[in-house]
């Protein structure tokens, strides 16, 4: 019996060191085919790698962002920090349930259920460590670009889009009816998405677009700059992003590229508002979603959050976790870096409103 425990052991040694001698010897992202596609991309200055790390959820996760936590309309736990919350049923009671409803507590509170990269390197996974995972065939290489010099200031970005309920994992909250029950799982990847590589083509899903390409619609975002900034975002003007410039196209095709982190945060946006628009992301905000997810096709900003997690997490302060459309500024210094902190990571914290019965 000892002899054959030995052998076990012996046989899992063995086949650990063989699973680390693979990752020892297998090819860096700097090696693969697919780097050099990217760094002799049209448009220059991609840099070839790929960078990134992977997102500890403990202490990458701004844990405050959680908060405010309301009953009703009543805040029972504040935001210490000073973040605004959107508005809340009044009513600390409510029905859920047919043919019989049932009473429950109108509970409100944000919670961590996506998680993002936003690279202008195709197939760079920037929470997954920064590796590059491509499907082997010549799909999305070339596509995103970065060209800050010249006439053409534009960028433009890949959205990786993963699920990702951390509350449900860590069991955080109890009542788990009201958490999104899921696995982690990479839902979308832009790269295979013909309509966020074309402006004409992304016109079949918002085909309004030409309602608002004129100066005076475009001047009216100036003010959702300054809302999202001071509190949050006006949700009637869905076609702007605040700050960070206008919600339409609904791709990653950024005309005027003034940061890293206001054209990733753009773009990402945008995304989001794509995902509502294919009735893939719903409403979970205010009364109508304290029984159940609602669609909402025109995306109301005030229901999310972006905190940055890659290369720099945003842990704590204010401005951890803003709103769509608010200031890049106030973040302050050291939300990208040269060459290694060029890929952006973020965690999406969406506002749910439920009824726990």
């Amino acid at each position: 019996m000892a002899r054959r425990a030995w052998r076990l052991r012996s046989g899992v040694v063995a086949s650990a060191a063989l699973v680390l001698s693979l990752f020892a010897s297998a090819p860096t992202a700097a090696q693969t085919p697919v780097q050099n596609a990217t760094t002799t991309a049209s448009g220059g200055g991609v840099p070839g790698s790929c960078t990134g790390k992977f997102v500890n959820p403990v202490t990458d996760v701004c844990w405050s962002c959680l908060f405010p936590l309301s009953v009703g309309g009543l805040h029972i736990f504040p935001s210490l920090a000073g973040r605004p919350d959107t508005g809340n049923p009044a009513l600390p009671i409510c029905l859920c349930g047919s043919p019989i409803p049932r009473i429950g507590i109108a509970m409100g509170f944000w919670e961590p259920v996506r998680l993002a990269d936003v690279s202008v390197k195709p197939w760079c996974f920037v929470n997954l460590g920064g590796k590059r995972i491509a499907p082997g065939f010549d799909i999305g290489y070339g596509k995103a670009r970065r060209t800050p010099d010249g006439p053409n200031t534009g960028s433009k970005w890949h959205v990786h889009w993963y699920m990702y309920p951390l509350l449900y994992w860590m069991e955080v909250l109890t009542d788990m009816a009201c958490l999104e029950q899921a696995s982690f799982d990479i839902a979308y990847v832009t790269e295979i998405d013909p309509l966020w590589q074309d402006d004409t083509l992304t016109a079949l899903i918002n085909p309004e677009v030409a309602i608002f390409a004129n100066p005076i619609a475009q001047a009216a975002c100036a003010a959702d700059c300054a809302s999202a900034t001071v509190h949050l975002p006006l949700d009637p003007l869905f076609w702007c992003a605040g700050c960070q410039g206008p919600m339409y196209p609904m791709n990653g095709n950024v005309s005027a590229h003034i940061g890293h982190v206001q054209a990733s945060r753009l773009a990402l946006s945008r995304f989001s508002y794509k995902m509502h628009r294919m009735g893939i992301a719903w409403g979970t905000m205010g009364g109508e979603g304290l029984c159940k997810k609602y669609l909402m096709p025109i995306m109301k900003k005030q229901q999310y959050r972006f905190q940055a997690v890659n290369p720099s997490p945003m842990v704590k302060g204010r401005w951890a976790c803003p709103p769509i459309g608010s200031s890049d500024l106030k973040p302050g210094s050291g939300n990208t870096y040269p060459a290694v902190g060029e890929d952006m990571g973020y965690l999406v914290w969406r506002k749910r409103n439920c009824c726990v019965l």
